[in-house]
């Protein structure tokens, strides 16, 4: 069974490893070409690439996956079956029809709930208690191939998007190694996908970034905890742009008759802020040019005053 495997971030990188743990023949990795980093832009290769390379796997990366070369470049890899998790690129109907077992993919989601690009962002955003992860053969369509296996994965008070992250590429990888057995050996019925009941994930927007202080402030605390650690929330102060980056669970028994926005009290233990519902404790924050610092760090230096309003 030759398997090529398709996968661009660390999230990825368990689901190789336990290909090649259980003995799989993975016979190349496709990943998105190397990029410029960091402010000296130094260019550097994807976690599935260091992850390759380390096993003495062929590497593609191709800038489109459709492109004729790069197509005859998988095609040349007599790939049986293709496996793919957060690629980065959507597969075209040449590279979908080349494995006879197909292509299968790994989507951090329960489908169809959150097909798209950004799953694990609008599951925390939107303060769901449960998310998982789908493996499912892929069609041509947006995440809407047939559901071939499913884990459910608790998400918690404490959780963030970062946390959510690493826990479902460690679930999709066990439900990857548990699934292959079976699907190779044709044990599997797969269930189509209700289109009716999707919902779609797009990539995070700039303007969802910013916090609007009207929202209650449980959905302010979902925003940052489902915008961390990247791209982060924000609030303007002074017309500077205030990232917000952890905050204390609301008490919906507190509310307060001060405008959204107004910045109530100042302590080290937090900044109280006024929400359209209840107030929000901010404990982490990076005012423009300043780096990250916490609630204690930020209060020493007096800036903000009690009756300041943000946004």
């Amino acid at each position: 069974m030759r398997i090529v495997f398709m996968g661009t971030p660390d999230f990825a990188v368990p689901s190789l490893q336990a290909l090649l743990e259980s003995g799989r023949e993975v016979v190349g990795v496709v990943t998105q070409p190397d990029r410029p980093v960091g402010r000296k832009r130094i260019l550097t290769p994807t976690p599935v690439k260091v992850e390759a390379e380390k096993h003495g796997l062929p590497v593609l990366q191709p800038e489109r996956l459709r492109r004729p070369e790069a197509v005859a470049e998988l095609k040349a890899l007599q790939p049986d079956l293709i496996v793919t998790a957060a690629y980065g690129q959507i597969l075209p109907k040449s590279v979908l029809e080349l494995p006879k077992h197909g292509c299968i993919n790994i989507h951090a989601s329960l489908l169809p709930k959150y097909r798209g690009g950004a799953p694990i962002h609008h599951a925390v955003m939107n303060g769901d208690p449960v998310t998982g992860v789908t493996i499912m053969y892929m069609a041509e369509g947006l995440d809407t191939g047939d559901m071939i296996s499913r884990i459910e994965v608790p998400i918690t008070d404490e959780d963030t998007t970062g946390t959510m992250f690493d826990k479902l590429s460690l679930a999709g990888a066990q439900l990857l190694k548990e699934t292959l057995p079976d699907l190779l050996e044709g044990r599997i019925q797969a269930v189509p996908q209700q289109d009716a009941d999707a919902v779609y994930s797009p990539n995070i927007t700039r303007e969802q970034e910013q916090i609007d202080w009207s929202l209650p402030a449980l959905n302010i605390w979902n925003q940052v905890r489902g915008l961390h650690p990247r791209p982060g929330a924000y609030t303007l102060w002074n017309g500077d742009v205030l990232k917000i980056w952890s905050c204390a669970k609301p008490d919906e028994s507190v509310q307060t008759a001060e405008k959204p926005g107004t910045v109530l009290h100042v302590s080290e233990q937090g900044i109280q802020i006024a929400a359209g519902a209840g107030c929000l404790t901010v404990t982490g924050l990076q005012p423009a040019g300043k780096k990250a610092m916490d609630a204690a760090q930020f209060a020493r230096g007096g800036q903000l005053a009690a009756g300041t309003v943000l946004g």
